[in-house]
């Protein structure tokens, strides 16, 4: 784990901005300055931009890095080309950064004695502005949440038919639509779509209109770092060097629309309007501690899916809170990452399997993430509301099957330790009524 003790003042223990975290994002630090990356540090963040342009020699914080490349990098709109550069770059980096915030270490009086430089690069969260922090180029959804996919499948098809014989054989996905991923705080309108209101009545014929069933689903999701040949997958054992880092993403779906469009290909309008993630990118290394072994897997997989290791997936405590119009805020529902049967490098190895050529910034998504208990630890409110058939409680004498107007949803996740989490920070998206048709 990493040291703790930083020099920068008020640090909560409960932040999700430790020491050991430094998370990348990318900031405006004013209305008229260009995006540029940053890394949050408790309440604050250090633009990156700003440290390096300075003129304090970085080369002994950075220790084999081309501090030019780096200077570029972080000038940039996106972290793409910082991502570009590969995890052992990556790690020196933040192992460089930690060592100018900590207390004690040659490298802190760069920053912590030099007034100027703090002033001008160590600001207020809530000084900045956020933006998404990568240039996505192509998005896929797995459903490797073994629980939401087994309720969602008893629902539909009963328990002896929950899960399709594909399942536990490959990991499920779909491509999803990149333009429509946004950055947490963007508002979310009401989709419009086709809908069948009687699913029982003949002829089926649906009518247009807005949603009436918008849900949730709290997932993980997995930047891409650098990419592969067309023509050549990815090794299994090797995809661990593929990836960037990780964000929760909110996959926000339209349960109406989607179950009368998704035969026979799969999901569409329903996916395809807005997708939320979180604007700090938390490392690949920085939630190495927290490794855990996933949901046992037992059929026998294909020799190219076998990671060769138990602990592929990592124990990341989530949280969904549901906010009304009203400003009654209620935790609907806790799970855990580790509960996923595929691992994001298994997804990367059966994505490339044919030859599918990644890209620096494509974005993976977990699929939905439930856990194995009740209605309190399920991520989507289809299952908290058993498809319909009951009501989610919240404060104040309120009740949602579905989404309202004026609703906000905030995802959070954490590891660790007061003094020492790693955590993602909110990702929160409100809802507004469906945007006029012209």
């Amino acid at each position: 784990m990493a040291p703790t003790s930083s020099w920068i003042p008020n640090i909560s223990p409960a932040s999700d901005f430790s020491l050991a975290n430094i998370p990348f994002g990318i900031v405006s630090t004013s209305p008229s300055s260009s995006p540029s990356a940053a890394i949050a540090i408790g309440d604050h963040v250090l633009d990156l931009k700003a440290l390096f342009e300075s003129e304090n020699d970085l080369t002994p914080v950075y220790p084999g890095v081309d501090i030019t490349s780096l200077k570029e990098a972080f000038s940039q709109p996106t972290l793409n080309a910082f991502a570009q550069l590969g995890r052992p770059v990556h790690r020196v980096v933040r192992t460089g950064i930690q060592d100018l915030l900590r207390e004690d270490t040659p490298f802190s009086s760069i920053l912590k004695d030099n007034e100027p430089l703090k002033q001008k690069a160590l600001l207020p969260q809530r000084a900045v502005k956020m933006h998404l922090p990568m240039a996505i180029g192509d998005y896929t959804d797995f459903y490797a949440g073994y629980h939401h996919a087994y309720a969602v499948g008893v629902m539909f098809r009963g328990p002896e038919n929950a899960l399709q014989p594909n399942y536990m054989h490959l990991p499920v996905g779909y491509h999803g639509r990149a333009s429509s991923i946004v950055v947490s705080g963007t508002p979310i309108h009401r989709p419009v779509g086709q809908i069948l209101l009687d699913p029982k009545a003949e002829p089926k014929v649906p009518v247009t209109g807005p949603t009436r069933k918008l849900d949730i689903e709290l997932e993980l999701g997995c930047f891409i770092a650098r990419g592969n040949r067309m023509g050549e997958a990815i090794d299994v054992k090797e995809a661990e060097e593929y990836i960037f880092g990780y964000v929760l993403l909110n996959d926000w779906s339209a349960r109406d629309i989607q179950t009368w469009e998704y035969v026979p290909l799969g999901p569409f309008n329903g996916k395809n309007f807005a997708s939320t993630i979180s604007p700090w990118v938390v490392l690949a290394d920085a939630l190495e501690p927290f490794r855990a072994k996933g949901i046992e897997n037992t059929t026998e997989l294909q020799e190219y899916l076998k990671e060769g290791r138990e602990e592929g997936v990592f124990d990341i405590r989530l949280e969904v809170d549901l906010t009304t119009a009203e400003g009654d805020t209620t935790t609907i529902g806790r799970t855990s990452s580790k509960h996923l049967l595929w691992s994001f490098p298994q997804m990367i190895a059966h994505h490339t399997l044919g030859g599918c050529p990644m890209r620096p910034g494509d974005l993976l998504g977990s699929g939905t993430i439930s856990g194995p208990g009740g209605i309190g630890e399920r991520g989507s409110l289809l299952e908290m509301n058993e498809a319909g058939k009951r009501e989610v409680l919240l404060c104040g004498m309120d009740a949602r099957t579905f989404l309202k107007d004026g609703d906000t949803v905030t995802l959070r996740g954490s590891c660790g330790t007061d003094g020492a989490r790693v955590g993602f920070g909110a990702c929160t998206g409100r809802i507004f009524s469906a945007a006029p048709r012209k």
